[in-house]
This record gives structure tokens, sequence and C-alpha cells, in this order.
């Protein structure tokens, strides 16, 4: 599983943050995501797979 984020879509709802604390984070500043590890361990990719449908701006893709 690769994980990409499209920095310029995300509205900082801070949702992926909440569902998949290991793999994203959020900037200081203006809580835009910040991805912490583009390659998930398997143990997390029912997490990381749930951040992605929650993500109000469709801002996390998962390439499997």
């Amino acid at each position: 599983m690769k994980v990409v984020v499209d920095e310029e879509k995300c509205v900082a709802a801070g949702q992926c943050v909440n569902a998949a604390m290991d793999v994203f984070d959020q900037r200081e500043e203006d809580g835009i995501v910040v991805l912490l590890d583009e390659n998930p361990s398997d143990d997390l990719a029912d997490d990381v797979r749930t951040a992605a449908a929650v993500c109000p701006a469709l801002a996390i893709r998962i390439e499997e």
C-alpha cells in the first residue's frame, strides 16, 4: 500500500488524523495534512482506508 496526499485539496478537517494517527498529522500553522508514513504496515491498512473514506476533500489516495 502506498498513500498519496494532495495538500492543495486538503481542508484541514483532521479526520485523517482521527482515523490513522500513526500515518497522518497536521501542520501547526494551518492544519494541512502531513503524511508521516507513505508505506504503512499491513496492520494500519484498514485505518488508512477509513481515513481516505472520511476525508471531506478527497485529498487522500491509496495505491495498492
